[in-house]
């Protein structure tokens, strides 16, 4: 028996009339349907829509940090990311390597911009990575990082070294711009850096403790020792780093040390330097 009958006419038209066993069904096929969505929408975990996260890299972090970051966020074995950075390091195909200057000779430090990156399904190690690398490039160009040395500048990369270890120098602006200045005046003169952040990034480490002892250790990192900038990036710089280290203020200063939190103290006076530094350790000794 159908269920829609041409039982009425009206014009000269036929109209179909419904049935009570066909309202029944069609009642019952919309509260299925309803159901369906509504199970569809509160489920947890919904697998019809990509799993979508973010990932934030803060300023001055090191290579190091944002793989095992990264490894978290995606959710694989410690050690995915750096491995997956070394073999675009490696490859032979330019396209499956990183877009990182030939100074940099694969090492993507310095080039994993500090910033929030969405993070789906479909994100892999090497997606992210190049991401990050893409980002740099475009933030850099936009806070006019040299794409060539400039006379008697720096290049774009050794521009990148200055700003890591600006970043990992100071904690404002005003002090960026003056720590990026004693870079710049002790290059000029020939001095060497002597920063403990470039030492330490060496001994892969971080504190405010730096010894005798660490002074003499036999690494391209190590600024007391070695004249010039490091090797590599010492991580990984934020904006105002790279504007500092771009256009750092006109000063004389060739020393500085943070005595307390808040107070950093910049000087082209070796003897007065000596003083701060002097009370920096009493101010420690103090406090410890």
């Amino acid at each position: 028996m159908s269920d829609v009958h041409d039982t009425q006419h009206s014009g000269g038209r036929r109209r179909a009339r419904i049935t009570r066993r066909g309202r029944l069904l069609l009642a019952a096929g919309a509260v299925l349907v309803v159901g369906v969505v509504l199970l569809l929408v509160l489920l947890p975990g919904d697998e019809r829509a990509a799993r979508t996260e973010k990932l934030t890299l803060p300023e001055g972090w090191r290579a190091s940090q944002a793989y095992a970051a990264v490894d978290k966020a995606l959710r694989v074995a410690p050690g995915t990311t750096e491995k997956a950075a070394k073999r675009a390091a490696a490859a032979r195909n330019p396209a499956k390597r990183l877009r990182l200057p030939a100074e940099a000779k694969g090492n993507p430090e310095g080039y994993l911009y500090p910033a929030t990156y969405p993070v789906d399904e479909n994100t892999t190690p090497r997606s992210l990575l190049s991401f990050m690398v893409n980002t740099a490039r475009q933030k850099y160009a936009a806070d006019g990082l040299p794409p060539t040395a400039r006379p008697g500048g720096l290049s774009a990369y050794e521009t990148v070294v200055a700003a890591s270890v600006v970043q990992a120098e100071a904690d404002t602006p005003q002090d960026m711009g003056k720590v990026a200045r004693v870079i710049r005046n002790r290059l000029d003169k020939g001095m060497p850096l002597q920063m403990d952040s470039t030492l330490n990034y060496g001994l892969g480490r971080s504190t405010l403790n730096t010894s005798h002892a660490d002074t003499r250790t036999d690494s391209p990192y190590n600024t007391y020792r070695h004249k010039g900038l490091p090797p590599t990036p010492i991580g990984n710089p934020g904006q105002d780093a790279t504007r500092a280290a771009v256009s750092p203020p006109k000063g004389d200063w060739l020393y500085f040390v943070t005595v307390r939190p808040g107070d950093t103290r910049f000087t082209a006076d070796y003897e007065e330097h000596r003083d701060n530094v002097r009370e920096f350790n009493e101010d420690r000794k103090g406090s410890g």
